[in-house]
């Protein structure tokens, strides 16, 4: 049987009709959640309140759960242990304008990790990120574990200077300090290029360590000026920021020198590879320390917005000894590891 002649105007009609449908279902699933999540809030504020203005005991919590349960034997979420959960829920969030605006969007498992932040200002700018960056609940736990509210815009950099004042201040939080590199299996002695290919090993976290916007570009970015041949390290884009990103690695302190390399790269790669309607590319240089004062006289007279900020591997004491003993160094990594290795211009 032969099929009936499709009209011209159908395919297009087709992709429509889908993204509507998903945008539908979507809808549907955040409109249920925002249900469930406020349904949550107002049992945790009535235990709240009746223990509170009637003195019920912690053992009520018990009792409701087994009734509840034997009501609704199919419904999932009224253990003791989640009860609990949201009665912490409503203490932590007493302003219901918040659960209409914030965390009445976030699935039940986020919000549950939230309550361990116990600042309120601090569990506010985790709810904003969990938002904006569609943090699942690991990586919102490990972001709790690695204090990323207290190191956000903490790098030292030159940027209220070298750059916009429209610009500056978005530059300066985008970067952080200290990096948390504890995704790397690498000892604290690890080398320069050992770093790097393990970073570029595991881009995705290494893109989630650096934040949102940031779009991978190359590791070991070649350049040539006057007829030699230099490489970035790490080269990235960040979208927000319309402009390129070069990352300097170090494994030891900051040293003056390195302001001074990082300009370098900076011209050139403004010169020979930045856009019309890009903005000034932007250095960060990595080490696994830097001295505050020896920064800000380095970066005192450059012109370049360059940022300077420490990372942190894995403490060898946290590795198991038989794995701690089997990783390789930097002599026993095989050269040309990965595609865009080049010579170092060190």
């Amino acid at each position: 049987m032969t099929a009936p002649p499709v009209p011209a105007d159908y395919p297009a009609w087709l992709a429509d009709l889908k993204t509507r449908i998903r945008e539908t279902r979507l809808r549907a699933a955040l409109a249920v959640n925002s249900q469930l999540i406020g349904l949550y809030w107002r049992i945790g504020r009535d235990i709240l309140e009746r223990q509170a203005e009637q003195g019920w005991g912690s053992k009520i919590v018990g009792r409701l759960a087994a009734d509840l349960r034997a009501e609704f034997p199919d419904a999932r979420g009224f253990s003791s242990a989640n009860l609990r959960y949201m009665k912490s829920f409503a203490e932590a969030w007493p302003d219901p304008a918040i659960l209409q605006r914030l965390v009445g969007k976030l699935p039940w498992g986020q919000n549950i990790e939230l309550l361990a932040v116990k600042d309120p200002a601090a569990r506010l700018w985790y709810a904003e990120a969990v938002l904006e960056n569609g943090w699942s609940r690991p990586v919102l736990a490990a972001q709790i574990d690695t204090q990323a509210h207290a190191r956000r815009g903490k790098a030292l950099t030159n940027f209220s200077r070298t750059l916009p004042p429209e610009t500056s201040e978005l530059a300066q939080q985008v970067l952080k300090d200290p990096y948390q590199f504890d995704f790397l299996t690498l000892r604290a002695a690890a080398h320069e290029r050992e770093v790097e290919r393990a970073l570029v090993t595991r881009v995705k976290d290494l893109l989630l360590e650096l934040g949102k916007g940031f779009s991978f570009i190359a590791s070991q970015h070649h350049i040539e000026v006057g007829g030699q041949d230099f490489y970035v390290d790490l080269l990235f884009y960040h979208r927000k920021l319309r402009c390129l990103v070069a990352v300097d690695l170090k494994t030891g302190p900051f040293r003056p020198e390195h302001a001074g390399k990082m300009n370098f790269y900076l011209a050139a790669l403004d010169d020979l590879e930045r856009e019309p309607d890009d903005s000034p590319s932007i250095g960060l240089i990595l080490c696994r320390e830097h001295n505050r004062v020896v920064v800000e006289y380095a970066l005192r007279n450059v012109d370049t917005p360059i940022g300077v900020a420490r990372y942190q591997l894995l403490p060898p004491e946290t590795l198991p000894e038989d794995l701690a003993g089997a990783l390789p160094t930097q002599d026993e990594l095989e050269p040309g590891m990965l595609p865009g290795d080049g010579p170092s211009d060190e």
